[in-house]
């Protein structure tokens, strides 16, 4: 008898975990705080850069559920996801072994696009995902255009709206990278207020260019 109390609860979690992870939920993805998202956009960078990945999954998994309003469990296949191509790709030396990364992409991808109203192409984004990652590592042959228009292209394929909407998005979002590039290891507090002012307006922008 004594037993029952804690079997119930175990059965109560065991339910929770079941639904939170499969029962499906779709809605609109253009409703989020722009700033709460860029404040956890700019820590993120910060445990990538700092080789943090536990703090970078905690991290991606409440983004999850305040960008895209992820269930809770769910959040946290999600951001392993995430975080894993993310690593797979940090320790990469060649193609080869950035493709890698893309299988975990396209989990994460996949998720999104099982919480949307609005089906768009997994595949293609994680893709694109994986190639402005590949692109930045070969500045030399690539323009930071380039890398821009692509990480349009990805809000384009998730929002189901031309990529030149995000343009500008995507030309902010770059501008913090050459930002951080820049400083390296010599990085301030300060200079992380600042890539987060950055990621900020990048995100207002997205924002506003959904709302038109």
């Amino acid at each position: 008898m004594k037993l029952r109390p804690l079997y119930l609860i175990l059965l109560f979690l065991v339910g929770w975990i079941a639904v939170d992870l499969w029962y499906p939920r779709q809605h609109d993805l253009r409703q989020f705080d722009f700033a709460a998202v860029a404040q956890l956009d700019a820590e993120m960078w910060r445990s990538y850069y700092e080789k943090k990945p536990l703090k970078l999954f905690w991290q991606t998994s409440e983004l999850m559920r305040k960008q895209l309003k992820a269930p809770f469990w769910r959040s946290f296949v999600m951001a392993y996801h995430a975080a894993k191509g993310a690593f797979i790709f940090k320790d990469g030396k060649n193609r080869i072994d950035y493709n890698k990364a893309l299988p975990d992409l396209e989990d994460f991808y996949g998720a999104i696009n099982d919480l949307s109203n609005k089906p768009f192409n997994v595949k293609r984004a994680a893709q694109q995902e994986l190639e402005w990652w590949i692109i930045r590592r070969y500045r030399e042959k690539h323009l930071p255009k380039e890398w821009a228009d692509l990480q349009a292209k990805v809000a384009g394929e998730i929002y189901q709206l031309p990529f030149e909407k995000f343009k500008e998005y995507g030309r902010i979002r770059t501008e913090a990278m050459f930002f951080r590039d820049q400083k390296g290891d010599k990085i301030t507090e300060a200079d992380w207020k600042q890539v987060e002012t950055m990621l900020k307006r990048s995100w207002q922008t997205l924002s506003q260019a959904l709302m038109r």
